[in-house]
Formats: structure tokens, sequence, C-alpha cells
């Protein structure tokens, strides 16, 4: 068999290598990852048993769990699949090919830096005088994925992106101060928005449910979500479903930085 094993067997098995691997990180950054080996171990016993060893009565059982197993898959990780086609479609390098082409045929400069920084500073500031006087806030950037089905949950804004039009959205006695505000396409789009809630067991419990929500949405999609606490005015960032605490000023730019050019 070994004398048999080509460079195509080789490569068959480090594309199904990567294809798990690229799943089981898929599956920990949106807190299914048990599900997950659970499967990959059902699928082991049924090797096993039915294929290596031969186990007739047991093969038989585990066959008839298997001709419906894709169906069921389908039904328990829909948003995992959503998401790993998404993450397909938005892998760095297309998004690099994508960015050349619509700038080509927009006929925009390379040269984008003080446009970005437009983009990002108005962000920054707010959430720094935000930290700094403790209001509770959470932002909420779209990347690729939409997030328009979130939009709809909340209040329709549609304004330029203004740092004290952000700090005024989560003044305290402001009606819309509790939900998420949603920044999409340069513009504040909404705000007073719900997000899904991540029941993320690492999530230490002095957090409360805007952490809860920002890794929930993070989870969801590829979105850069911003928090501010107001028990401590600690800055925290979540993305691709990996929430940072105690963030500075300057790791925000950074990070929205690097965010905000890869879906350029």
């Amino acid at each position: 068999m070994l004398q048999t094993f080509g460079i195509k067997d080789a490569l068959d098995v480090l594309l199904v290598a990567a294809l798990l691997f690229w799943l089981y990180r898929l599956m920990k950054q949106s807190g299914t990852r048990n599900i997950f080996i659970g499967v990959l171990a059902f699928i082991g016993v049924w090797l096993v048993t039915s294929e290596i060893l031969g186990m007739r009565l047991t093969g038989t059982i585990l066959d008839k769990f298997m001709s419906i197993g894709l169906l069921v898959l389908v039904i328990l990780f829909q948003e995992q699949i959503k998401r790993f086609l998404e993450e397909i479609g938005s892998n760095q390098r297309w998004r690099g090919l994508r960015r050349f082409f619509h700038r080509k045929l927009e006929g925009k400069n390379d040269d984008s830096e003080e446009h970005l920084r437009r983009r990002v500073m108005p962000i920054v500031y707010a959430v720094m005088n935000m930290a700094r006087s403790r209001t509770g806030a959470l932002i909420v950037i779209e990347q690729v994925v939409s997030l328009d089905s979130y939009e709809k949950t909340g209040d329709i804004i549609d304004a330029k992106i203004n740092s004290r039009l952000l700090e005024n959205i989560f003044f305290k006695n402001s009606p819309l101060h509790d939900g998420a505000t949603i920044i999409a396409h340069d513009r504040i789009m909404a705000a007073g928005c719900i997000l899904p809630v991540s029941h993320d067991s690492s999530i230490p419990r002095s957090l409360g449910l805007r952490h809860r929500s920002a890794l929930g949405i993070a989870q969801a999609t590829d979105a850069v979500a911003i928090v501010v606490s107001e028990e401590t005015g600690g800055i925290s960032i979540a993305h691709r479903g990996v929430l940072s605490t105690h963030v500075s000023t300057a790791e925000l730019e950074r990070r929205l930085t690097a965010a905000l050019t890869s879906t350029d």
C-alpha cells in the first residue's frame, strides 16, 4: 500500500487535513467545538466497526444513522456552514483581488491612508472619550458579511461617522444607548440594535451582556465589535470569535485600521 502512495495521495491527505482544521477552528470560534468532536468520534466508530472489524449488527445500526447524518449535520451546523462558505468568499487573497479591480474600475489611488484615517479616528476618539467617562457602549463595524438583518432590529440612523454622534447615541439618557450601533459603508447605519448573545463558558462572569453580544456577533459574522465597559471604562474588541479585553486606544486604532484595510 505504501508503495502505491504517491504525490496525489499525499495531496489528498493534506487537503482533508486542512479542511478538518478549518472546520475545527470555525467550530471553536462559534462555541460548538465539542459537537464537532462528537461527530468526528461517531464517524470514527462507524468506520472501525463497519469497515475495519466488519461487525454486521453494529455496522447496520450505525449505517442507518449515517444515511440521515448529512441532513442532521446541515440542521445542526447551518450557521457554521454559512459562516464557512462566507469565510471562503471573504478570504484575504480574494479580498486583495477585489480591492485591486475595484480601485482600477473606480480609478482610485492606492494611497488611501488619509481616507482610512478619516474613517477610523472618529470611532477611536468616541471610544476614548466614552472610556474616560465610563459610558457603556457597543459598536459593531461591518466587514464582508452583511449586517442588514441586525440593523432592522434597531432604529435607522444612516449618518456620516462622527465621534460626537456616537457619544450622544450612548449617552445614558439616550433611548438608544442600551443596544448596539452598527457602522457599515462608512456610515452609522443603525442604533439600538439587538445582537446574538454568546453562551461561551470561557467568558468571565464579570463581563456583562455587551461583551457577550460583542462575542456573539463576532462568532456569527466577520464583524468587528467594540465594547466600552460602563463599570470600569475598559475597552474590549471582539473579532473572528475572539474577545480581547483591556485594549489600549493605540491597539484599538491599529486593529481597526488593519480590519478596515482588509475589506477595502
